[in-house]
C-alpha cells in the first residue's frame, strides 16, 4: 500500500515539474543590491537575537534561584515548620 502511495506521488511530482520549471518566483526575480542593505531586516533580527538572549539570561537566573531556594528548603529540618 505504502510502495503504491510512493509511486503515485512520484509520478504526480514528475508530471508536474516541467510546468514549475517556467513558473518565475517573485523572491527571485531580481538581484539583491548589496550595496543598499535592509537596515529595518538587520534590526529586527539583531534585536530579536539579543532579546531572546537576555531572556535566556534572565530566565537561567530565575532558574537558580528557584533551585537554591528549594535546595535549602530540603536541608531544613525543623519541626516547628511542619
Amino acid at each position: 500500500m505504502a510502495v503504491a502511495l510512493r509511486a503515485e506521488k512520484a509520478v504526480r511530482l514528475a508530471a508536474r515539474t516541467p510546468a514549475l520549471a517556467f513558473i518565475r518566483s517573485a523572491f527571485v526575480a531580481r538581484k539583491r543590491n548589496y550595496d543598499k542593505p535592509n537596515w529595518l531586516g538587520v534590526g529586527l533580527a539583531f534585536g530579536t537575537s539579543a532579546a531572546l538572549w537576555a531572556y535566556l539570561f534572565k530566565q537561567h537566573d530565575d532558574d537558580v534561584m528557584e533551585y537554591e531556594r528549594r535546595k535549602r528548603e530540603r536541608q531544613h529540618k525543623c519541626t516547628d515548620c511542619s
